[in-house]
Order: C-alpha cells, then structure tokens, then sequence
C-alpha cells in the first residue's frame, strides 16, 4: 500500500515495518545556524537542506522509497562564529550527535540507507571520514549530498561563490522569498580572488579560513549575492533532481555489493 506520507515523524508506529525496508532510503536534512551576510537569515542552510529534501522526495520518493527523516539544525560552524547569531557545535558534539542518531536509526528501522543532504560547507570534511564509521560500526550505507557542488556544472554556477552569495540567495529566493533581504546584499562582497583560492579552494594546503577576513568579504558573504534571482534559484533546484538520479542509483548498487562482499567474507 502507498504511504501517505514519505515523512517518518508523520507515520503512526505500525505503518513503520509496512511501509519501510532494508532498501529504503533515509534522507537526513542537515543545516547549521550562522550568519549568511546581512541579506539571509541565520537559518539558510536548514532551509536549503530542508527544502532540496522535500523537492527530490517529491519527485524521487516513489521510484527510490525516500524518506524525510527529522533535521538536523546545527552544525560546525567555527568559521562564522564572530557573528551574533551563530551557533556552532563542537567536532565531538557533532560526531556524536550523528552516532547516536545513527544508532537509533538502525534500532528503530529496517532501512539500511542514508542520504545526508548536506546544506553547510562546514560540515563537510568531518562528514567524509564520519561515513566510514557509520559504515563499519552501524552498517549504514551512506552518502552525503553537497547541492551547491552537486548542482555547479549543470546550472553553470561561478566558481568566486563560496558563502551567502549568488547560488544560496538565488535558492533562498526559490525556496522562502520573505526570509531574504535581497536589498541589503552587496553588490560584490568578495575583494580578493587570489586570496579566495588560496585559502579556500587549494588541494595542496588547507587553512582555517574564516568569513570575516577582510580578504575574503567585507559583510560575511563571499559571492556576488546582488545577482541573485528566484529563477536561477529553481534552476539550481531542478539541477540537482537531475543530478541527484545517479547519486541515488550508485548509493543502492553500493549496497548490493556490500552484500556480496558480506557474504563472501
């Protein structure tokens, strides 16, 4: 029988083990509470996270058995943390809050797959070698899903777009128009390019670059925000359905192979 919901919180206990499976697919919105510049609210990254779910449930929940498990507001937010408003976890509160998560996950569900969609740079790194753990301690199958990354070739977004600048504001302005203050962003908050690369995007050497260096934004944001449109905002979304399709199928054939590699073993 169809669910009516593909929202977990939204089901009543018995429909849990009727409606779920092993091949199911969890699909966790993770965000954080920082500053996004003056224009974006505090909250932008668990409403992008929030909303991208929702969007590819919609279109994907059927073929793929997706399932919107409750957010995840905070993340690692160090780098913003010289704003009011800002709310960051530790790297040991963050592990551990997805740990134990993952644990219930797996007590409490027959589902064996985990989507993060991922709404904050900053959560990255840690997200990367966190797999593996939840892969080895849980048997979760997991991916995480960077949308800005995922979407960039197919909507043709700049690469000088780090933070609260063209692509969030634009997705922000698809997503929830009343939350931005469209004019309030700036014009071109990013001033050096050269540092841009360097401490941000080099592969050889990484830097705990923070959002108020004055060679990287003058308000918080690094990208040009004024540019932003909610057009372009439903490009990127639809952008990401697109993307999210070969995402979905590797991360269910990643799970048949962790079964005959089980079985072998």
């Amino acid at each position: 029988m169809r669910p009516a919901s593909r929202c977990l919180g939204e089901l009543a206990f018995p429909e849990v083990t009727r409606c779920l499976k092993e091949t199911s697919i969890l699909c966790l919105p993770l965000g954080a509470i920082e500053q996004h510049g003056p224009h974006l609210p505090l909250n932008t990254d668990v409403v992008v996270a929030e909303g991208l779910c929702q969007r590819i449930i919609e279109h994907w929940g059927d073929k793929f058995d997706l399932w919107l498990l409750p957010t995840v507001s905070l993340g690692l937010s160090r780098e913003h943390d010289w704003a009011p408003g800002t709310v960051s976890l530790s790297i040991e509160a963050f592990v551990l809050l997805l740990k134990q998560m993952a644990r219930e996950f797996v007590r409490s569900l027959p589902a064996r797959n985990l989507l993060i969609m991922n709404g904050h740079g900053g959560n990255r790194g840690v997200l990367e070698n966190l797999m593996h753990e939840l892969h080895c301690e849980f048997a979760l199958n997991c991916c995480a899903v960077h949308p800005f990354d995922l979407a960039r070739s197919e909507a043709n977004l700049p690469e000088a777009d780090v933070h609260g600048g063209f692509a969030e504001t634009s997705v922000m302005l698809a997503l929830a128009p009343q939350l931005v203050r469209a004019e309030r962003a700036d014009p071109l908050s990013l001033t050096d390019q050269k540092s841009m690369r360097a401490l941000i995007f080099d592969r050889g050497a990484s830097f705990p670059w923070r959002s108020n260096d004055p060679r990287l934004s003058r308000d918080g944001s690094i990208g040009d925000a004024s540019a932003a449109s909610a057009e372009m905002g439903q490009k990127i979304i639809q952008a990401v359905l697109v993307q999210i399709e070969p995402v979905l199928l590797r991360l269910i054939e990643n799970q048949k192979v962790a079964r005959v590699s089980h079985r072998s073993s």
